[in-house]
């Protein structure tokens, strides 16, 4: 029993030394090699991918939303008493300045005109014969102004009764499309009665609200891109900004004035105004370059002259989706596009261009 025992405690302590000898010499490798390694690795700067920016003078675009508006949209009227007898036009229908859209009953005003007519002629035969007698004084000269005012009095009717008669036309006041006709043939209308709405598209009005702060870059005359909710593009003209504002909204009213001889423009769609306002100096950078120093200012970091990082705040001047128009950064600065999150300002990093940063960033590593 005493020698298995003592065979069992050397078997015990031989083990115990050698995992004590790994431990010991395996922590003495480690930490060679660490010795070895870590001077380098501290010393190495941070690998950043910059870009090299330059200022240009940039038109920044005033986008703004509004919708269509026909540039003419009223009713046409009766004006005067009667049956409509003719109805030329239905909803759809294409009219010209001057068509005449529907027509009343006579109502005796042909008549009218005919009997103005019989007594102009009256008048005036009447004139001619004494006339004649007045220059020989068989009649007194007071008789011509008698019937010199009788004569205009007769052509004044006539007149009366040809804007009667032609007050039962209802014709278009301007080109355009008819987008409702509520009467029927045959139906008794009264004066003022509404007979067809009417709605010019050339040109259509693009009707857009802007604010106050942005009103001093819009000016009259400005030549501007639209672009449709239906998909399509236009060119179009400022003609018009209002010298009010709203009470409500307190924007100012601006139409853009577009061509659209085809009337392939509808009326009262949604539209998107880009309006190009007055050149300032600014700098095109990537969105994801943009960040927030340690007091919340947005900028972009940059890398100087001495390698050393740099906070630089800019402000947006315009938003392209996937890069922005800032201003604030000087002309020739290289824009960290790559790693500006994890430097922080007057740390010396190691920068790379943009294009060769990839390979250089995955070499680092």
């Amino acid at each position: 029993m005493k020698a298995s025992r003592i065979v069992a405690v050397g078997l015990v302590a031989v083990a115990a030394l050698w995992i004590g000898s790994g431990y010991i010499i395996g922590s003495h490798e480690t930490n060679s090699e660490a010795a070895i390694r870590t001077p380098d690795a501290a010393h190495k700067p941070f690998r950043v991918a910059v870009i090299a920016t330059e200022r240009v003078q940039h038109s920044r675009k005033l986008v703004l939303s509004g919708r269509t508006e026909a540039i003419h949209k009223m009713m046409a009227i009766a004006r005067t008493n009667g049956t409509i007898e003719q109805l030329n036009v239905r909803r759809g229908s294409t009219v010209k300045e001057g068509d005449v859209i529907a027509r009343l009953s006579d109502e005796a005003r042909v008549a009218q005109v005919a009997q103005a007519r019989a007594l102009v002629a009256q008048r005036k035969s009447e004139l001619d014969a004494k006339r004649r007698l007045i220059e020989t004084g068989a009649l007194p000269r007071l008789d011509l102004v008698n019937l010199e005012a009788q004569y205009k009095a007769a052509e004044a009717t006539l007149a009366a009764a040809e804007a009667e008669a032609d007050r039962g036309a209802v014709k278009a006041p301007w080109s355009g499309v008819v987008t409702d006709v509520p009467v029927e043939p045959g139906q008794a209308v009264t004066a003022t009665k509404e007979i067809a709405q009417i709605v010019a598209l050339d040109p259509m009005l693009v009707v857009v609200e802007v604010s106050e702060r942005k009103l001093p870059g819009v000016k009259v005359g400005a030549e501007v891109n639209v672009r449709l909710i239906t998909g399509g593009d236009a060119r179009g003209r400022i003609r018009f900004v209002s010298k009010s504002a709203s009470q409500t909204t307190r924007t100012y009213r601006v139409e853009v004035e577009v061509a659209n001889p085809e009337g392939a423009i509808p009326d009262g769609i949604t539209s998107e105004v880009a309006i190009s306002l007055a050149p300032e100096p600014a700098t095109r950078v990537p969105r994801s370059a943009l960040t927030f120093s340690s007091a919340g200012d947005l900028g972009v970091r940059i890398v100087d002259a001495q390698n050393k990082v740099a906070f630089v705040p800019v402000t947006v001047s315009e938003d392209e989706q996937t890069h922005m128009w800032v201003a604030g950064v000087e002309n020739g600065a290289k824009v960290i596009v790559q790693g500006q999150d994890f430097v922080r300002e007057g740390q010396t990093v190691e920068a790379v261009p943009a294009s060769a940063a990839p390979q250089a960033l995955s070499s680092a590593k």
